[in-house]
This record gives C-alpha cells, structure tokens and sequence, in this order.
C-alpha cells in the first residue's frame, strides 16, 4: 500500500524508523517472501541452494507480456540486451533481505550465463514498502548511469543502512563513495516528483500485475515469487530457449 508521505517525512523517517524493523518487509504482511517460493514449502533459502540441480518452479499466474513492458512513470533500467528471447522482469524492494541475497548470489551467475550471452535480459523495478526502501530507490536514480552499481552497493551495504537507527547519515555515507554532495543527497531525498513517481511504479505492480511480495519475477509473462536460485532460474529459461 503507498503511504501519502510529505517529503519531509521521507527524510526525516531515515532517523525516526527503530533499527531492524524494515529488514522484513518483504510482504505487506511483514511475512519472509522465501515462504511464497513454489519450489519447496517450508525448505531454507540454504537448503534449496544447496541443491545440485533444480526443476523448473510452478508458475503462480501469467501477466500479459505487452503490458508487462509498457513503462510507467519512469523509465525502465534494463541489464542486456532488447532483443534477448527471454525477459525477466524483477519487483524488489531495497530493504528486502532476500532481494539483497538475489543480487549476491543469483544475479552474478544469471549475467554471466544469460544476459551478457543475449540469452536473457533483466528490467529491474522499484517496488519499496517502506521510507528507507523509497530513499534507496531514488539515490539509485539520481545516480543516473550508475543506477545499477548503486543498487548492488545499497543491497550488499544492506544491514548497514536498512537496520541502523539513523539510515540518513548511513545513506549519506554511501552515496558520497558514489559522487554525491550533502546538497545533492537531501535534493535527491526532497524531489517529490521522483518519489511521486517511485511510488507510481509500485502502485501499478501492485493493481495491474498483483505483485505483493519481493522479489517478483516475470519470466516471459509467467510469475514467481521468491528469491529464485541460478539452478531454478537456469530451469525456467533454458525452457524458453
């Protein structure tokens, strides 16, 4: 659900959020998104990536894939190539910790055996539950060409930003190793129109395509919830090749 927040609470919630509240937020219901994986109720993210080979996953749906790819509010950022066969469409939130394990673990192999092959290509949309997520989202793009560099420093600085009692001054931190100033931090963190516009995005996974947990992925129009493993997602598109 998207909170009417001012702009000024946007910044301010950065110090006012207790630490360790937001790591869970993976759900609307706060409920650990792993647990809506189909491949295996009630096994660990652990136990499944100790797997040496996986099956396919079940779908949970479809969503049609032209309206999948019409753009919103903001334009998609995009890992590979557009004319890849497949197309993976990823909700996350930033401070999801298995969206954060997705981006360790997963999205290192899927590039290098998939997208930097032209097998696959990957658009990344921003789906935050939570002040600290939205902050997240937009320093990513105000980086501009940096955008995916910076999702990959906030998801692997995760816990030390998402679960700190003051995550400004975290943040702040982080984005001057990424080029920012003070100034064009809380510029970045008072553009209601970005935030507007991140919320947007969220709200449109949310009522058109009945995203509700992150990680989401659409694999060419079929949904999974959960922090795929590279053995799942190597099933899933070696399927559509």
């Amino acid at each position: 659900m998207i909170r009417p927040l001012s702009r000024r609470t946007v910044l301010s919630s950065l110090i006012a959020v207790p630490a360790g509240l937001v790591v869970a937020a993976c759900s609307d219901s706060g409920d650990q998104a792993n647990a809506e994986t189909p491949a295996a109720p009630g096994v660990s993210n652990e136990t499944v990536a100790a797997t040496p080979a996986a099956d396919a996953p079940q779908s949970a749906g479809s969503v049609d894939m032209t309206k999948l790819l019409q753009e919103g509010a903001l334009p998609d950022k995009m890992l590979g190539n557009a004319d890849a066969p497949v197309t993976i469409v990823e909700y996350a939130s930033m401070t999801c910790p298995h969206c954060a394990h997705f981006h360790e673990t997963t999205l290192p192999e899927l590039k290098a055996k998939y997208i930097d092959t032209g097998k696959a290509r990957l658009i990344f949309r921003e789906f935050p539950f939570d002040p600290r997520a939205e902050a997240g989202f937009m320093l990513a793009r105000c980086s501009g060409d940096n955008y995916f560099p910076m999702i990959d420093v906030l998801f692997k600085q995760q816990r030390n930003w998402a679960t700190v009692e003051n995550a400004k001054d975290a943040l702040l931190q982080i984005s001057k190793l990424a080029g920012f100033s003070q100034e064009s931090f809380e510029a970045c963190l008072t553009d209601q129109k970005l935030l507007d516009d991140v919320r947007s995005v969220q709200k449109r996974g949310s009522d058109e395509f009945k995203v509700d947990s992150t990680p989401t992925f659409f694999i060419n129009g079929n949904t999974y919830k959960g922090a795929l493993t590279i053995e799942e997602m190597s099933a899933i598109i070696d399927g559509m090749l």
